[in-house]
């Protein structure tokens, strides 16, 4: 699954950061041998995989009991990593941790309602429209129209010309998580400039807990306390929310958010591997030739934004 990611700490950027837990110690050991693109190629991984387990996890629990499962053990986890702190903050600071939270539950909710009906590659592919479409929105620039438009002729492909070979429902849902995605993005940087660290972050997974958790109760009930489901739905927490955001936190203490952003553009190639792999979802050729147009339109659009970013910087005379 992608899991949308984006810097809680205190990025001004919305279009081009990923979030993290803060305060975690620079890479050490194996985790620095791999280096800065290595560390996000294993987030990325960590979470496609997550996702593929998540898909599996469902005939056993629900879409709605696996995302709660997700959300409450990383919400947990988080917490007693972090430990933010309570007072200090305004309402106004409240408010946007809320509707971030609210946004991380209905992305993920949605996400999950899409995977149990398409299969993950195509899933994704749909919902990395929105932040594509953020980035789009956010450049004002005709080159990013033309992006646009070939992430557009990704989607119709993709769709067969009418979306006949994929559930429609499903495709509803993967465009209204990306649209969550979209929205995610915009509350974290926001989030991320109100509380220190991965504070934020913290809190609005634990928001989006206790919003989701009366939903996987109503449709999961005594199964989400099935040790081997509770467990399974554990091991989705780490690989799709602990690890990765840990992972993307070591890694952009040393890559330029803008390189990230283009990385994260390969998550539907990623995600297709993945299904592929632990599901046995195959693409045909013409399907790979839609998710491929759309990493392309995805990866222009975060260089021409980048770009853009850095000519308006000032520079230092030698």
């Amino acid at each position: 699954m992608s899991t949308p990611r984006t810097a809680t700490g205190s990025s001004p950027d919305p279009v081009t950061t990923a979030p993290g837990p803060g305060g975690t110690p620079r890479p050490k050991g194996r985790f620095a041998s791999l280096g800065p693109v290595g560390l996000v190629l294993a987030g990325g991984v960590s979470v496609q995989f997550g996702g593929a387990l998540a898909v599996s996890l469902m005939p056993r629990a629900g879409a709605l009991g696996v995302v709660t499962l997700r959300l409450l053990v990383a919400a947990v986890v988080l917490l007693a990593v972090c430990r933010p702190r309570l007072r200090g903050y305004s309402r106004s600071d409240w408010g946007t941790v809320v509707v971030f939270g609210i946004a991380m539950a209905a992305m993920n909710g949605l996400f999950y309602q899409a995977v149990a009906r398409i299969p993950l590659g195509p899933a994704v592919t749909l919902e990395v429209l929105g932040p594509l479409a953020l980035s789009v929105l956010a450049s004002r620039r005709l080159i990013n129209v033309l992006w646009a438009g070939l992430a557009l002729c990704g989607v119709f492909l993709l769709g067969g010309g009418g979306f006949d070979g994929l559930d429609a429902a499903g495709v509803g849902f993967a465009l209204g998580a990306g649209a969550m995605w979209a929205a995610y993005i915009v509350f974290s940087a926001r989030t991320g400039r109100r509380f220190p660290q991965a504070d934020g972050l913290a809190l609005a997974m634990a928001v989006g807990a206790v919003l989701f958790l009366p939903l996987g109760i109503a449709e999961s009930g005594a199964k989400l306390v099935d040790p081997t489901t509770f467990g399974l739905g554990a091991a989705v927490a780490v690989l799709s929310s602990v690890l990765p955001y840990t992972l993307e936190l070591l890694a952009l203490r040393r890559l330029p958010a803008s390189t990230f952003a283009i990385l994260m553009s390969l998550e539907p190639a990623i995600a297709a591997t993945a299904g592929f792999l632990v599901l046995g979802q195959a693409l045909v050729p013409l399907e790979v030739v839609a998710i491929a147009l759309v990493i392309v339109a995805s990866m222009g659009a975060v260089r021409t934004q980048a770009g853009r970013g850095a000519r308006s910087r000032p520079t230092r005379d030698p």
